[in-house]
């Protein structure tokens, strides 16, 4: 393959598929003066957290400035070192939920699933209903507590607007061998994507660490600081002149991987509201879909493969611009 891109491999800032580790602000010269908890309210990802509740972080200590614990007015410094680390939702329950599930597979230790694009994973603040989980609740009883309450049976997770194929364990020993397989990159997961432009390789590999965006804390970009190492691998499907229909395989499973590597290498997806463009297809989040999972059964040993086809509302922007 095109090796696009050789970066140094730096290591561990957000995972993907194991959860949401502390998050870390060094506070620049023109932040300082700033209240803390304005500043962590505006700069965590996730807009639906609230000043209020980033006040009960840090009188709980959930929020610490250089190691120790400060009042929520305290006045940042240029260098500080702001820790995160994000408490579970305080419910310790989860409302089952009639909602349908799309199962591609079940038996009794993983439920294989094709996520529609729209459907959150596991409840969040924001976010505490309509879930995959809130499903999962009602569809069975017997999840892996290994992720908490908050996150029965989760292994790996996609963003909202993605939809596609999720793996979930209903037992420990099965969350434990997914998970030890996603740490070694073992599981094969390949998604379609649909991007602005014309790709010119045929196939290719980004190596390019990802992190936190320090423009915009919300984001993330490519970075060689406070990031990990990421690689996607690509191969080219169809040309459309104006965009390119793309096979992509996850070697890592950061957050929002695919969605920065395409931005990073000029080709963002189409329909991203976030890492896209304003002028793209009709289509309500990123062209971009799980379509082919692959896992060693954790208690068989055997292969196992799965494809979820491409979603109607994405296939009819492809078949208009094939027919263009």
């Amino acid at each position: 393959m095109d090796n696009l891109m050789e970066t140094s491999q730096n290591d561990h800032f957000i995972n993907e598929e194991n959860g949401d580790e502390p998050i870390e602000f060094v506070v620049r010269a023109d932040e300082a003066g700033e209240r803390l908890d304005k500043f962590v309210t505006e700069n965590m990802y996730d807009e639906s957290i609230s000043r209020t509740q980033v006040q009960d972080w840090i009188k709980n200590a959930a929020v610490l400035v250089n190691g120790r614990t400060v009042k929520p007015n305290y006045k940042l410094a240029d260098g500080d070192t702001i820790v995160v680390t994000v408490p579970e939702p305080e419910s310790a329950t989860i409302d089952p939920e009639n909602i349908p599930l799309d199962i591609i597979y079940e038996d009794s230790d993983v439920i294989v699933i094709n996520k529609p694009r729209g459907m959150v994973v596991h409840p969040a603040p924001g976010h505490p209903s309509g879930t995959v989980v809130n499903a999962l609740m009602y569809h069975c009883k017997d999840l892996s507590g290994i992720n908490g309450v908050m996150r029965p049976g989760i292994v790996h997770r996609i963003d909202k607007d993605t939809s596609g194929l999720l793996m979930i364990a209903k037992n420990d020993l099965a969350h434990a061998s997914l998970a030890a397989q996603l740490k070694v990159h073992s599981v094969n997961r390949r998604y379609v994507a649909l991007v602005h432009g014309n790709v010119p390789h045929d196939n290719g590999t980004i190596d390019a660490p990802i992190g936190r965006d320090p423009k915009d804390r919300k984001l993330f970009t490519v970075t060689e600081k406070g990031s990990k190492h990421a690689v996607t691998h690509f191969t080219v499907m169809e040309r459309f002149g104006d965009y390119t229909l793309m096979e992509l395989q996850l070697e890592t499973g950061r957050t929002h991987q695919i969605r920065v590597h395409m931005k990073y290498i000029g080709h963002p997806l189409a329909g991203d509201p976030v890492y896209g463009r304003s002028k793209t297809i009709a289509l309500k989040g990123q062209a971009l879909h799980a379509q082919v999972l692959g896992f060693t059964h954790p208690r068989s040993g055997e292969e196992k493969l799965f494809e979820a086809p491409i979603p109607a509302d994405m296939m009819h922007e492809i078949t208009l611009l094939r027919q263009s």
